[in-house]
This record gives C-alpha cells, sequence and structure tokens, in this order.
C-alpha cells in the first residue's frame, strides 16, 4: 500500500480516506494506505477482492533508481552500503521478466478501461505488463547533494522529480525508486512504515515514485530473518531489501496514483493484503526468478480460489497459481 498520496500512517482503516495528492505537505508521509506498515504495527487488512477505481495501471513496467545523495558515496559508484542493499535489489528487479517469474506475473490479471467497480478483467481492457526482458532502464548516483537526515515526502518527491529529469522520463509506466542511504531516517521509517510508494507529477505528466528507505536499519521490524532461508542462498539480514521492494513494486503495477487503479472495498493494495503473512497460504517465501533465489511477499489475486481472491506466491496462469 506505498502508493503515495503521502501518508499520515493510521491504522489500515485510513486507507479508505486517501485522496490524489501531487505532493503532500512539508514533512508529512504518505497517507497509510500508500506505505507498507512495519510488524509491529501491521494490523488486518479489509477483505474482499480488489476492484478497478478507473485510472491508469502500468502497461509496459520500466525502473529507474536513484541513489539519494551523497552518503552512497562520490562521484558514480556507491560505495558505502554496508548490507549490500544496492547491488542485492538491483539484481531483483533484473529478474522480474519472462517466463522466469511466476512471482510478479499475478499483477496481469488486473487492467484498465473497463467499467469501474470490475473484479475480474479476464480479456477484457489493457492489462498490467510483465515486461519480457530486464525492466530496470537506469541507475543514478545522485552525489551532488546531502540526503537530509530526517527527509519528509515533499524532499523525496522532489528527488523523485530530479530523477525524472535526469533520466528525461515520465509517465505512469515509469517507476522512480529513490534509495534512501544507510542511516537516513524517512519521517515514519521503522515506526510507521518500511517504504509507500505515490506519485508526483513532472513536465505535466504523471509520476510514480518509491520511498524505498534503507531498510536493514530497521532489521526485523521490515523483514530481516522473516522467512526460514535454510539453504536457498538467500541472506537472511537483507530478505526486506525484496520483500519491501518487491510490495512497492507490485502496487505500483496496479496502483501507480493511489487510488485510482486496484484497492479492495477499504483501501488496500494487492501488497498491503498480503503483507507479514509467516505461515500457511501465501506465507512469505524464497522464490526463483530466473535462476536467482529472493525473499518475496505474496501478492493478492483476484482469480484464485475460483474468483474468491486469496494471496499467491506463483502464477502460471488463473488456473495454475499457489
Amino acid at each position: 500500500m506505498l502508493r503515495s498520496i503521502k501518508h499520515s500512517l493510521g491504522t489500515l482503516t485510513a486507507l479508505s480516506a486517501a485522496v490524489l495528492l501531487v505532493a503532500a505537505p512539508a514533512g508529512a508521509s504518505p497517507a497509510a494506505g500508500h506505505a507498507m506498515k512495519a510488524r509491529s504495527g501491521q494490523a488486518t487488512t479489509s477483505s474482499g477482492n480488489l476492484a478497478y477505481g478507473g485510472g491508469n495501471i502500468v502497461t509496459s513496467p520500466k525502473i529507474y533508481i536513484v541513489y539519494w545523495g551523497n552518503q552512497w558515496g562520490t562521484g558514480s559508484t556507491v560505495t558505502n552500503d554496508p548490507s549490500g542493499e544496492a547491488p542485492l535489489q538491483l539484481s531483483f528487479f533484473q529478474h522480474a521478466y519472462g517466463s522466469g517469474d511466476t512471482w510478479s506475473n499475478s499483477q496481469t490479471q488486473y487492467c484498465q478501461g473497463v467499467a469501474t467497480g470490475t473484479t475480474q478483467c479476464g480479456s477484457s481492457g489493457t492489462h498490467v505488463g510483465h515486461p519480457s526482458s530486464n525492466p530496470v532502464a537506469g541507475t543514478w548516483l545522485d552525489s551532488s547533494v546531502s540526503a537530509p537526515n530526517k527527509p519528509g515526502s515533499s524532499a523525496i518527491a522532489a528527488e523523485a522529480q530530479k530523477a525524472a529529469t535526469h533520466f528525461g522520463v515520465s509517465g505512469d509506466n515509469v517507476e522512480i525508486i529513490v534509495d534512501v542511504p544507510h542511516g537516513v531516517v524517512p519521517q515514519g521509517f521503522k515506526t510507521s512504515y518500511c517504504a509507500w510508494h505515490d506519485h508526483t507529477s513532472v513536465n505535466g505528466a504523471d509520476l510514480p515514485y518509491t520511498n524505498m528507505p534503507y531498510v536493514t536499519d530497521a532489521g526485523s521490524g521490515c523483514g530481516a530473518n522473516f522467512v526460514a532461508t535454510g539453504s536457498s542462498g538467500v541472506n537472511g539480514a537483507t530478505e526486506g531489501v525484496t520483500i519491501v521492494g518487491g510490495h512497492e513494486y507490485a502496487e505500483t503495477l496496479t496502483d501507480p496514483a493511489p487510488s485510482s487503479g486496484w484497492v479492495d472495498g477499504g483501501g488496500a493494495e494487492t501488497g498491503d493484503k498480503c503483507a507479514w503473512i509467516s505461515s500457511g497460504q501465501g506465507a512469505s517465501s524464497i522464490v526463483s526468478m530466473n535462476g536467482a533465489n529472493y525473499a518475496v511477499q505474496s501478492l493478492w489475486s483476484n482469480n484464485f480460489n475460483s474468483n474468491a481472491g486469496g494471496c499467491v506466491s506463483y502464477y502460471s496462469s488463473s488456473t495454475n497459481q499457489h
């Protein structure tokens, strides 16, 4: 639920009050319905399937990552990354494509161009796109500035706009991920949320973006050692990087301008409904994506369980998912 708007981080029931803001007041956090809650603050989400709100979805995903601030390093090379978050995050998204990614593929069931309130697209409308190749189109170390110690949502949005200008991109098919450096604590991080997504504008066009704090700074509160990794080759300490990052990516795909895309009756997005499940159907797990293993949470699928819906980590088709 990170689609931004800016959170005032209350209970998940506050999701229904989310409104589409281009920018929140200085220092505010996006609306609770657009943030992945920290484990300690996770509440039971509303029930029911996601429904189409009439807005855009992402039909051709392209990811752009900006490492915000000279705390990451100087020049063009990331050198200060004690947990190795940058290469792990990059690898994860570089593997999120094609038939080898049966995790994010579940979101292709959602669409635009159908009646508001639709819960099953079938073959109608234009569906969420699934990349056929690496969707990461650019990375940039913005070492020209120092990221503030406790940035608010307005500062994060401004950095997303700066990055979009650097890359020369805009529009709902773009996701700008603002990676916040180690030791910097965006307002609300750790205590209220692990990350959030929202949208702003650049050159008159919409711009989805994600506030991605240095999640390992939050330890188990944002996913460290949440999944039993066994011999999977996944480092438990950094599981939150892909669990949280994947949550935001899926929600950006289906709701790039919160909450005009796909949300349930309580305002929860596809990731919110399946966050921090530790056992049973939809439990977070280690998945293989094009030959590499990553920790992920499950995502909501409207067509699971005979269209009753549920959380799934594997999706080959509407009849082959679990």
